[in-house]
């Protein structure tokens, strides 16, 4: 596993070193054929790769300290820290949209005459090349190794593409038609680096906040588990992601309440160590004891499921359901409700107690959950 890391590592760097050295490359042709014959957007686009060189270098440094062991302070690990770097990347190529935006303006503002030259197309033509190919390379990349980084800069490739597609369109109707559509042409560079920073930026930023996992890895976690001898079912699942490949989750997993409890903790044991090994996820068992001897509680709990998807709601379902005698009896369960309900917790409480409360003699004390 530590050698899988650091190969990783190692992978992961001398991909974002060729972005550095593409990037460098483009960025001086550009700015310098820009500078030349006074087209900003080509300068734009220019400053737009040597931004594209500041990312690769957040890439490469993120990569080292992502593969850190964990430690006291970071006990899951570092692997988080490719999401920061992808939100550093946002940041910077916000801000070089900005700057060139206002840049763009003034120059139409300005009405500053600009010239072309065929060294301009051969300089943006091979730019369009070179990002297509940094592209598919990325974009290999960030798929082999699991890389938030790299995915960003693939798209970054992407809308460099389309970038200097309309800085080319531009310089064309300058020269057919002497329109001065060069400011015009560095706008709509602008505006493909913007959306491009705020795809970049929200992406980081929704993993950083708990991102939900991904839905195939949830259904073959429930899978793997419900397929274990003896296991009646599940509830609670709980996933957590610090990074690429670096899960943890959490489950309550129910089973006969009269099965022995060394037998048990041994089927959960090995459930944790298959999941583990199967799917890569760090996850911890709980036992939840279901007595299937209680005829009159598992009867009661099926009238309590249907009787709450008829009177409340028909997307609630129940679990950890018990049945509590004594001098009144209490139905304890948890509803679980999914996160779109729009009807507020404490209403779907009141609406499930008075639902369930008129089956019979029993009171419900209910858990509302969200799935």
């Amino acid at each position: 596993m530590e050698n899988n890391s650091k190969a990783r590592a190692r992978q992961g760097a001398l991909t974002s070193v060729i972005g550095i050295i593409c990037n460098i490359v483009l960025a001086a042709a550009k700015i310098t054929v820009g500078l030349l014959f006074g087209l900003v957007s080509v300068t734009a686009d220019g400053f737009n790769n040597l931004s594209d060189c500041g990312s690769s270098i957040v890439s490469l440094v993120s990569f080292y300290i992502a593969e850190k062991p964990a430690d006291k302070e970071h006990p899951f690990g570092h692997r988080r820290a490719e999401y920061i770097a992808s939100m550093i990347t946002g940041f910077l190529v916000l801000f070089v949209a900005a700057e060139l935006f206002i840049e763009s303006i003034n120059k139409i503002t300005g009405g500053a005459a600009a010239e072309t030259s065929v060294i301009v197309y051969i300089v943006l033509g091979a730019s369009v090349a070179v990002k297509a190919c940094m592209f598919a390379f990325y974009k290999i990349k960030a798929k082999s190794l699991s890389s938030d980084a790299l995915n960003a800069a693939a798209v970054d490739s992407l809308c460099d593409c389309a970038a200097t597609s309309a800085v080319i369109i531009g310089i064309l109707i300058l020269q057919f038609t002497g329109f001065q559509a060069d400011g015009w042409a560095g706008i709509l560079v602008a505006l493909f680096i913007l959306w491009q920073g705020i795809g970049i930026f929200k992406d980081a930023g929704s993993k950083l906040l708990g991102q939900a996992p991904d839905e195939t890895l949830v259904e073959d976690l429930k899978k793997t588990i419900v397929s274990k001898n003896k296991v009646l079912g599940i509830h609670d699942l709980h996933i957590y992601c610090y990074g690429n490949d670096a899960y943890f989750a959490t489950v309550h997993v129910e089973m006969d309440a009269a099965l022995p409890p060394l037998e048990s903790h041994e089927i959960l044991d090995a459930l944790e160590i298959e999941v583990k090994e199967k799917l890569g996820v760090s996850l911890t068992a709980h036992l939840d004891p279901i007595d299937l001897n209680d005829s009159e509680a598992r009867e009661l709990e099926a009238k309590v499921a249907d009787v709450i998807k008829k009177d409340v709601s028909p997307d609630l379902r129940i679990h950890d359901f018990r049945l509590i005698r004594g001098a009144v009896d209490k139905a304890i369960f948890d509803a679980v409700a999914p996160f779109d309900c729009k009807i507020k917790d404490e209403d779907l409480r009141t609406a499930i107690e008075i639902a369930v409360g008129a089956i019979g003699k029993y009171i419900p004390v209910v858990t509302i959950e969200r799935e």
